[in-house]
């Protein structure tokens, strides 16, 4: 039972102790959580897929990621937007994805709102809450990891003032670890002095 602190994987490294349940983690875990993901159509995808593991496992998404790229089309916010009530039945039965009703409402409904925005408006919003990295601590342990943080809680403010829905401040927060603007790889964890 690790107390917080960084735990050596198979291969000896060390990393973030929720990395280490699962392979699929571990390489998530070294290859993309917390590195920088730019463009509106990598965000929304992010963003949808954290709204989506909200009270879910993040692993049961993960496991699921190729199947929501498939029935989301890639993503695609000009193309998601197009999506009807048709669209919503054939994901509403789709066992590749989470079949939430609220949640693909969401999605849909965001990527709409989106198509309003001006290209580069979501990636210069998102980016805009990243915080100082001089001013944050570098976690030691995972009770070092806060969950919501003041920027997390403006950003799902901004983004709900402008349309979107499932973006709380926890779920903004995840979104902001998942794609860089914070780095929560633990102080002693390999991902951390890759960069």
């Amino acid at each position: 039972m690790s107390d917080g602190t960084a735990v050596a994987g198979p291969d000896g490294a060390l990393r973030c102790p929720w990395a280490l349940s699962t392979p699929d983690y571990v390489t998530y875990h070294d290859e993309e959580w917390g590195r920088p993901v730019h463009g509106d159509d990598a965000l929304f995808e992010r963003l949808s897929l954290e709204a989506f593991q909200s009270g879910l496992s993040w692993i049961t998404i993960l496991r699921r990621r190729e199947g929501f790229r498939a029935a989301f089309a890639g993503f695609e916010i000009a193309e998601v937007a197009t999506f009807t009530d048709a669209d919503k039945d054939r994901l509403l039965a789709d066992a590749g994805i989470i079949r939430n009703r609220a949640k693909i409402e969401a999605t849909m409904a965001n990527a709409r709102a989106l198509a309003e925005w001006s290209p580069g408006d979501l990636d210069d919003l998102i980016w805009s809450h990243a915080p100082d990295p001089a001013a944050r601590p570098v976690p030691k342990t995972l009770g070092d990891v806060p969950a919501v943080t003041p920027e997390s809680t403006a950003l799902s403010k901004a983004l709900k003032k402008r349309g979107l829905r499932f973006v709380g401040p926890t779920t903004a927060y995840a979104l902001m670890q998942a794609c860089g603007l914070v780095d929560d790889h633990l102080a002693s964890c390999v991902a951390r002095s890759a960069d």
